[in-house]
């Protein structure tokens, strides 16, 4: 029987991806429900090609006259609130959330509640609420599955052991277009020049974290709370060639790592299955043309961004949430060319320094510290635009 899945922006880079994965077994799978923030037209060619019946437009603006584009008997749901009652369709199986920012925490915890199966893009969710979600999973007896290639990686790689005789987790990463600069040559980068990621393609917003690896130090805060491991227990790894993803270290010293070529559909394509296997890939790693893997340790001297999502996970108030807020704002006045590149770690470090968030007691407290670390930042970078 195919499996009924519903696509948290499936106009984006990861809806896309995994779009291809269903269009390829098109036997196992059933699209009943997708949404997007405002891109339509977008959104109404996936629901002609799958025969989507549900849709959901996060800014219903942007459906306004628009309802022509799509056949007769859909099913609209706008806002937030239709976000979360797609989320609970009874008909539908797997959830996969995808949705950029925080927007994806509503819909989530719907989907928990529902009992659904959550295969998790959305690294926000994790970053901002992470308690809460694996709390609630864990009462619902629901699985996240993890599609980010890393936190999949690690996934994979726990099932060649007992969780209780792992040591260490190992994320690893592309190190981004300036794994080689100095600090003195990244003070006058270009935005052109941090979006030319070396072997992902993805959407602006990763791109840039993953120049500054805020983007590692935000997948060491998913980690902690996905895999209930502490945070000093994660170790991250520069690994240039992008094929290990992950590794695990257990107590015994073997080490199990995942790999794979870098391609979002095959972290996608395991959630998707499981737990079973993809019974087909669209390619492979060729050993003998790689001919060599290479590991270093990142330098937070030159990343401080990392350092600054660590410590933000020894803090006993929403630091996490306040990190994510302040990197979202940081990064966009970066993208539109009103701060400097080092500047998008001092907005951050500045914001933590003034505010570490309200006591993490509830999805509620999380959210406000988003927002009130937004309007902190916000205020930082207009002073920072005038130097």
């Amino acid at each position: 029987m195919a499996r009924k899945v519903v696509i948290f922006g499936a106009t984006g880079s990861v809806g896309t991806s995994a779009l291809n994965v269903i269009r390829r077994h098109r036997d196992r799978f059933n699209v009943v429900g997708i949404s997007a923030n405002a891109n339509v037209e977008k959104l109404a060619a996936i629901a002609g090609e799958f025969a989507v019946e549900n849709v959901a437009i996060g800014d219903e603006r942007a459906l306004a006259g628009r309802e022509r584009l799509f056949s007769g008997g859909t099913n609209f749901f706008c806002g937030e609130s239709g976000l979360c009652e797609l989320a609970s369709l009874a008909e539908m199986d797997s959830v996969l959330m995808a949705i950029v920012g925080t927007a994806g925490i509503g819909p989530t915890m719907a989907a928990i509640g529902s009992k659904k199966t959550v295969l998790l893009a959305s690294k926000e969710v994790l970053v901002v609420a992470g308690k809460f979600i694996c709390e609630h999973a864990r009462k619902n007896g629901v699985p996240l599955l993890p599609i980010d290639s890393e936190h999949n990686g690690i996934f994979q790689c726990l099932r060649g052991g007992d969780a209780a005789h792992v040591d260490r987790l190992v994320l690893t990463a592309s190190g981004g277009p300036f794994r080689s600069f100095s600090a003195e040559d990244m003070k006058n980068v270009s935005v052109e020049q941090a979006l030319r990621h070396p072997t992902w393609a993805m959407g602006k917003k990763i791109t840039i974290d993953s120049a500054t690896m805020a983007n590692k130090g935000l997948e060491v805060m998913e980690a902690r709370w996905l895999f209930d491991v502490p945070g000093e227990r994660i170790d991250v790894l520069i690994h240039p060639e992008s094929i290990v993803h992950a590794m695990v270290r257990f107590c015994d010293g073997s080490v199990v790592a995942q790999m794979c070529p870098t391609n979002m559909e095959f972290p996608i394509a395991h959630c998707l299955f499981y737990p079973e296997r993809c019974p087909s890939a669209p390619q492979t790693v060729d050993f003998a043309a790689q001919k060599s893997l290479n590991f270093f340790n990142p330098s937070t001297e030159r990343f401080p961004s990392l350092s600054l999502a660590r410590q933000c996970l020894n803090s006993a108030n929403n630091a996490c949430a306040v990190f994510q807020g302040a990197n979202s704002v940081a990064v966009e006045k970066f993208l539109d060319g009103k701060i400097k590149f080092p500047q998008i770690w001092e907005i951050v470090a500045e914001t933590l320094n003034t505010y570490d968030g309200e006591a993490m007691v509830s999805v509620e407290s999380c959210m406000e510290s988003v927002a009130k670390a937004v309007k902190i930042a916000k205020t930082i970078a207009v002073r920072m635009e005038k130097f």
